[in-house]
């Protein structure tokens, strides 16, 4: 019963490790993950995001965030779809996604 235990302790301490180093991934990392966006139109997104207290919902949002960082609505899909991927996004309950990382990470 001890052994069975300490497996389990063992895995989760393993999972809790892993997830830890997913969440502590860096922007280099990231891009390494598979983006086709540029670390700068990564930078202008989250800059234009903050401006839309860090949410993504409906057109206003998704708008603004293509005119201020000049980018078109796929690049802002792709590029949220990507933070969803590696934990800088989360969806919202109420629909839409809000941005965790960056300027939004406070």
């Amino acid at each position: 019963m001890t052994g069975l235990k300490g497996r389990r302790l063992m895995r989760g301490a393993m999972l809790i490790a892993a997830l830890s180093a997913l969440t502590a991934c860096d922007e280099n990392a990231m891009a390494a993950g598979g983006a086709t966006s540029s670390a700068e139109q990564r930078d202008d997104y989250l800059a234009a995001v903050a401006t839309t207290d860090c949410v993504l919902i409906d057109q206003r949002q998704f708008g603004a965030v293509e005119f201020q960082a000049n980018l078109t609505r796929e690049q802002v899909i792709e590029i949220t779809q990507f933070y969803l991927a590696f934990g800088g996004a989360e969806r919202m309950e109420e629909g839409g996604v809000r941005i965790t990382t960056g300027p939004c990470s406070a």
